[in-house]
């Protein structure tokens, strides 16, 4: 269902817009136009009054904080270079933005954003961001598993294949939530 309003209480939820990860080769839309039309939504959200949260990731450099189940996929671990986990500069900068930092793939387990968004009466999230299938992905179902209504800004997200994106869009997204696309979404914000 192509997204249909914007909540009164609604938060922005902007997934591992930061150095390291922004920088990454992404498809179908590369890190700075993601982050740009992260920016146009984050401005539009401050101006009507609702939420902006960032979520970032990191980890120890030994990966210790990192989940340890077993995987097929080598874990991502190896020495990061300072400041890969800040989030990209073109966002920072305002106080009144929410941080959450996470040491998981999604923005739920482990963290403290579902009280945050709660103490704020938050009915909705609409997420952005990078990786589309990851971190995305991950916390658009526990978003849906949380109860609140989902929107995915589908031109605001990328991951490292275009198939994959592609498959989250169009066979998961509908099922955990409404899409739809940055002018969409701010044209519903200023109506």
């Amino acid at each position: 269902m192509p997204v249909s309003t914007i909540d009164e209480r609604a938060a922005l939820v902007l997934i591992d817009l930061q150095n390291g990860i922004a920088a990454a080769p992404t498809q179908p839309h590369g890190g700075p136009e993601v982050v740009a039309r992260a920016v146009e939504l984050a401005d539009a959200f401050r101006a009507a009054g609702q939420a902006v949260v960032h979520v970032r990731v990191t980890m120890a450099a030994d990966g210790s904080d990192w989940p340890s189940g077993r995987t097929e996929a080598p874990p991502r671990g190896g020495t990061r270079p300072e400041g890969w986990d800040r989030i990209v500069d073109e966002l920072s900068g305002h106080p009144e933005d929410l941080v959450v930092t996470k040491r998981n793939v999604g923005a739920f387990h482990g963290t403290d954003l579902d009280v945050q968004l709660r103490r704020r009466g938050i009915t909705q999230i609409v997420l952005g961001g990078i990786a589309t299938s990851m971190g995305v992905e991950s916390t658009a179902r526990a978003a849906h598993d949380h109860g609140y209504h989902v929107t995915l800004v589908t031109d605001a997200m990328a991951d490292m294949d275009a198939d994959v994106h592609r498959n989250s869009v169009e066979r998961i997204f509908p099922r955990l939530g409404e899409t739809g696309t940055t002018a969409e979404i701010l044209t519903l914000l200023k109506s």
